[in-house]
């Protein structure tokens, strides 16, 4: 018993060291940001393009990188909101959270998996006379979770302006009250494919490219589903960094990644951060998709809010 508390204390210490050090270096540090479920798979695609940025910072007297993983949105703002991240990867709707609520600036739009835009798809099993999102009345569908651009916010916004009601379902079980589309989350897109195929639910909707990929859809599956209704494309992912990062750092780390692309030794970085082609600027066409985002996040959070 002995020997165990003096190991918890110095554990203690080496742990009030470490972050010591972290606070009293923070200037030098540049920190990336995700949220995750999965760390160690979070970790392997942003490290490798961290250390390219730091690479490249060396004048700004940045020294080291360092990754910090948040459980879900709401310790990411308060991160951001301390001073705790400097620059987060994430999807669109998550982007624009942490933009209205810690003033968070949209960097650059990132060509996530080769793809600079995306949108959801609605599947339904062929056979069950499901042609269009009114036909949803009175069944269910299944998203993938309520954090998700293109299985939750696009979804319920398509199903919101179609005129149709939504209940939530806290099991697959459950049905829907009336004429009312309950809807529950599978937390993965094979699920959604799964569940639809086997008859669990009536309809599901996640992204084009989930379609396309077997491990989320496989061929066995997409011979028996039906695609009934497609959403407009928003732009797939967004790179974001805290307000009141220093400018200078904030300027070259845009320059670093609008400019990755033309470095051959930046290949590997760019697969590893999630199959990444380029970056681009956010222009005009780019902020209308953005507002278009920001009309279907106030419009979802509203009528999550009146249920």
């Amino acid at each position: 018993m002995y020997l165990f508390r003096n190991y918890l204390l110095v554990f203690n210490i080496l742990i009030f060291f470490q972050v010591s050090i972290f606070a009293n270096n923070r200037d030098s540090i540049l920190v990336i940001g995700k949220v995750s479920n999965n760390p160690q798979k979070h970790y392997s695609y942003l490290k490798p393009m961290l250390n390219y940025a730091v690479s490249h910072m060396k004048d700004l007297g940045i020294k080291k990188g360092k990754v910090l993983m948040a459980r879900d949105n709401n310790q990411m703002i308060q991160y951001l909101q301390e001073g705790k991240i400097d620059w987060i990867t994430e999807s669109i709707f998550s982007a624009l959270i942490y933009q209205q609520t810690t003033n968070a600036e949209l960097l650059v739009r990132k060509w996530k998996k080769h793809s600079p835009n995306y949108y959801t798809i609605f599947i339904s099993k062929k056979g069950n006379d499901i042609n269009q999102l009114t036909d949803l009345k009175g069944r269910k569908i299944v998203l993938e979770d309520p954090g998700s651009s293109t299985a939750f916010y696009v979804p319920l916004m398509e199903m919101i302006n179609a005129g149709l009601t939504l209940e939530f379902l806290h099991s697959v079980e459950k049905k829907p009250s009336g004429n009312n589309v309950g809807y529950i989350f599978a937390n993965s897109e094979i699920n959604i494919a799964t569940w639809v195929f086997k008859g669990l639910v009536d309809a599901g909707a996640y992204n084009n490219e989930d379609w396309k990929k077997v491990d989320h859809t496989p061929v066995v599956f997409r011979k028996k589903l039906n695609i009934f209704h497609k959403s407009d494309t928003l732009p797939r992912s967004i790179e974001v960094v805290r307000n009141d990062l220093p400018d200078p750092i904030k300027k070259r780390l845009k320059s670093i990644l609008l400019n990755i692309e033309n470095d051959p030794s930046a290949r590997n970085v760019l697969f590893a951060y999630q199959k990444t082609k380029k970056f681009d600027e956010i222009n005009e066409d780019i902020n209308n998709e953005l507002n278009r985002a920001r009309i279907v996040l106030n419009k979802v959070h509203e009528n999550l809010n009146s249920l």
